[in-house]
């Protein structure tokens, strides 16, 4: 797969996972607790801060009745109006320069998703090296091929979306100029299950979309995240907060700094042991082979006697003859003396 160039990070199979730490409404309408989520977030270890931008106005209707209104018991946000929620969670269109800067400081390459089209033209403003197309976008064509048209590497989470929306999404994507395209498998429940995330679809969405894959993680915990790694995900992306004791709009699926750390670390982890396919002692491992089994003699012999199973045995070390020899030599006369504690070879046995 191409390799993606952000300023000096790559994202690639030949490189650690790229790690997005997602704030999303975490801020919780707090400029300053934004700020300290960007400094754990790059404390962590994680490699790019995300935030959302819209307005409520460009994302609904401000009513509060029917479908405008969310109704499932089983959601977070039950009880809420979709306006409502979005005025809560959204983040304020002038605190992103404060907060891409805080991250540019760290090193971590900031970036968004947006939610229309003024929300790319003012994100353009801003300089955003990349950009980020929810599941609940996916199917928004003419925001995809808005952003496509920046040419900027673009990720596109794929929750909910079937094959054939996928295919009509990256069409639109690669038509409007995108070269550099990564999909997240996504499930669009908050939080997720990881018995509903079905990673396995990643390699297939690689195969089938010829193009870096990755996780949009809602599951709790990293064992999600990390398997999906040696499964061939390039970039995994977590939502981020201080804690989640402090609420917020995504605050219950959303991982706190300690956790992210785990997840850097042991996403790295699994990458490395991806390696290759390798049979045979390892470089490092040359060293261990002496303490496999080979065959010894146990007790003295004199030349001419028979190995039997009372003067021969398979132990540990391995300098003697590999173990599969031992019922040849059963039987065998050896042509000198021999002391207990010799490996047996080859050249001790008459032929």
């Amino acid at each position: 797969m191409k390799e993606i160039k952000l300023g000096s990070r790559s994202i690639g199979p030949g490189h650690p996972p790229f790690i997005i730490a997602e704030m999303s409404g975490n801020h919780n309408q707090s400029l300053e607790r934004a700020l300290e989520i960007v400094d754990e977030a790059a404390k962590s270890g994680a490699h790019a801060l995300k935030i959302q931008t819209y307005k409520a106005d460009t994302m609904t209707l401000d009513m509060d009745h029917g479908e405008f209104k969310i109704e499932d018991q089983e959601s977070l946000w039950k009880g809420k109006s979709l306006y409502k929620l979005y005025q809560e969670a959204y983040t304020p269109w002038e605190w992103h320069e404060p907060i891409f800067e805080r991250a540019r400081k760290w090193g971590m390459i900031p970036f968004s998703t947006p939610f229309d089209e003024t929300a790319v033209d003012f994100l353009e403003t801003l300089d955003v090296p990349m950009y980020k197309i929810a599941s609940f976008e996916n199917n928004h064509i003419p925001l995809i091929k808005k952003v496509a048209a920046t040419g900027k590497p673009l990720i596109i989470s794929t929750g909910m979306a079937t094959v054939e929306e996928l295919t009509d999404a990256v069409h639109a994507a690669r038509s409007a100029g995108c070269k550099d395209l990564v999909l997240l498998k996504c499930t669009s429940t908050y939080p997720a299950s990881p018995e509903n995330t079905n990673i396995m679809t990643i390699p297939h969405m690689r195969d089938l979309f010829q193009c870096q894959v990755g996780l949009s993680d809602h599951t709790m915990g990293i064992g999600v995240a990390v398997a999906s790694i040696a499964l061939g995900a390039t970039v995994i992306e977590k939502h981020f907060t201080l804690r989640r004791a402090d609420g917020g709009v995504d605050s219950a699926f959303s991982m706190e700094p300690l956790e992210m750390k785990a997840l850097v670390e042991e996403s790295e982890r699994a990458w490395l042991s991806l390696g290759k396919v390798s049979y045979g002692p390892t470089k490092s491992e040359q060293k261990s082979t002496i303490f496999r089994r080979s065959i010894y003699i146990t007790k003295n012999v004199k030349s001419g006697d028979i190995l039997t199973p009372e003067n021969i045995k398979v132990i540990r070390p391995g300098n003697g003859l590999a173990p599969k020899y031992y019922e040849e030599v059963l039987g065998k006369k050896v042509i000198k003396d021999i002391q207990a504690g010799t490996p047996l070879n080859w050249e001790m046995l008459e032929r």
